[in-house]
């Protein structure tokens, strides 16, 4: 899409640092260079004012993507977009099930209700819960990763979304200011929220994290 638009050689193109790395590969691929512009830390998409910070003369399109199941504020981003005369791509992740959306936002109900000690997430518009991504916030000590290795002793399942932003990898490295790309990578966790988890499943994880609440500072 990027090469379809005539975006290449000489040409900038926005995108975030929070997620996978294919966005910034392909904008390579297209002879580009990404530029990398900070987050929202409620949606964990790109932050509006950090991308119109990030942008420059050479600066040619913008790639958005959804995250977790949460849709970027995408009306602002088309609009800044238009204001400078920007291609504005957009990418989502594998979708959940239409039949599944419901059942998923029933368990993210139960986890909201229920989890202690953590920051759940903030729903939002039109969000399908692809993932429940929590925050377990740091103390100057590794509390996620501590977190999330209790919790799979405790049978519960959980994965860290992103381990490294793009911005830190070899291949992209940038030396770029990205606090809530950095927090969000160090404070992430992704709990189970699938439509085939049983209510016993549910309490089973709310226990299990509960239990822990110990490692962690007050949730605010």
């Amino acid at each position: 899409m990027l090469r379809a638009a005539g975006v290449g050689v000489g040409d900038e193109v926005v995108v975030p640092a929070f997620g996978n790395v294919e966005v910034a590969e392909a904008v390579a691929m297209a002879g580009a260079l990404p530029v990398f512009a900070d987050i929202d830390p409620v949606t964990y998409c790109l932050d509006t004012s950090a991308v119109e910070a990030a942008v420059t003369p050479r600066t040619a399109a913008l790639v958005v993507v959804h995250r977790f199941g949460r849709p970027a504020d995408i009306a602002r981003l088309h609009e800044l977009g238009k204001r400078h005369g920007l291609l504005v791509l957009e990418q989502g992740e594998s979708e959940v099930p239409y039949d599944e959306v419901a059942q998923r936002r029933e368990r993210a109900s139960y986890l909201d209700a229920k989890l202690r000690g953590v920051r759940t997430p903030d729903g939002g518009h039109g969000h399908t819960y692809q993932q429940y991504v929590v925050r377990v916030p740091g103390n100057g000590r590794p509390d996620r990763d501590a977190f999330a290795r209790a919790l799979r002793v405790r049978g519960v399942e959980c994965r860290v979304p992103v381990k490294t932003p793009v911005h830190r990898l070899p291949e992209f490295r940038r030396c770029v200011s990205l606090p809530e790309t950095e927090r969000a990578a160090d404070e992430t966790l992704a709990l189970p929220v699938d439509a085939s988890l049983t209510k016993r499943d549910m309490q089973r994880i709310v226990s299990a994290c509960n239990a822990l609440g110990g490692l962690l500072q007050p949730a605010f």
